[in-house]
């Protein structure tokens, strides 16, 4: 191979690998501001809310203690293989994950849910403590292994992430007719294991299946549809 088509070569990789590392970079950016609006929220005392579907299901200590663990080995080799399959959806889906996640901190300061069970431990935590457990939370390294800042978040409530990020990802993957399934089953275990750990209030569940939708809608559906109509006219 010779040099000008290996400097070729070079630049038809360096381009998506560009983008990729920009879209990665903003969802993680997102990711921070929304971690830090929920510690925000943690300092405020709030109470237990009644939940006629909980009152039915049994929670499951083990599948509390290794949820996070679940929703990785759900979300992220899926969405990786999304990103060698299908690269510029894959590029919007990471857009929208990261206004998913800032569309989620607003949501959980203005609404305010309490601990779904157990008592409300981070009412009044100081500032420091929230600034310290946002440092640690936001450490990608520690924060993958499971291994974040050693504070339990009672409150990061509404809308529930585990049901939008894997919502999200089930509707980029639905037109791939063997990424679907595979993503439909990740996402039912993961809303599964929601409801049987007890994370979330039901409502947290429905909230998010309206605004990923909705994002959704806004990211691909109105977008198409604008430019069939372009085409007819």
């Amino acid at each position: 191979m010779d040099r000008d088509e290996a400097n070729k070569q070079a630049r038809w990789y360096a381009r998506p690998a560009a983008l990729v590392v920009w879209g990665v970079g903003f969802r993680y950016l997102c990711l921070s501001v929304m971690i830090l609006m929920t510690l925000v929220a943690e300092r405020r005392p709030a109470p237990t809310l009644p939940d006629a579907i909980l009152s039915w299901i049994p929670r499951i200590p083990w599948i509390d203690r290794y949820n996070y663990q679940i929703w990785l080995v759900g979300y992220v080799p899926l969405a990786i293989v999304l990103g060698f399959r299908h690269f510029k959806p894959f590029l919007r889906f990471l857009v929208a994950g990261g206004i998913l996640s800032i569309l989620r901190g607003l949501s959980i300061l203005a609404t305010g849910l309490g601990p779904v069970h157990g008592p409300d431990l981070n009412a009044n935590m100081s500032w420091h403590q929230v600034f310290a457990a946002w440092e640690d939370l936001v450490n990608p390294f520690s924060t993958l292994m499971g291994h974040g800042a050693q504070i339990s978040l009672t409150k990061d409530l509404f809308f529930s992430g585990h049901t939008a990020t894997t919502f999200l990802l089930l509707l980029y993957c639905w037109r791939d007719p063997v990424l679907r399934w595979w993503a439909l089953a990740a996402h039912t275990i993961v809303v599964a294991v929601v409801f049987l750990a007890h994370l979330h209030y039901t409502i947290d569940v429905i909230g998010a299946y309206a605004v990923t939708f909705s994002l959704y809608v806004l990211f691909e559906w109105w977008p198409e549809q604008r430019r069939q109509q372009a085409i007819r006219n």
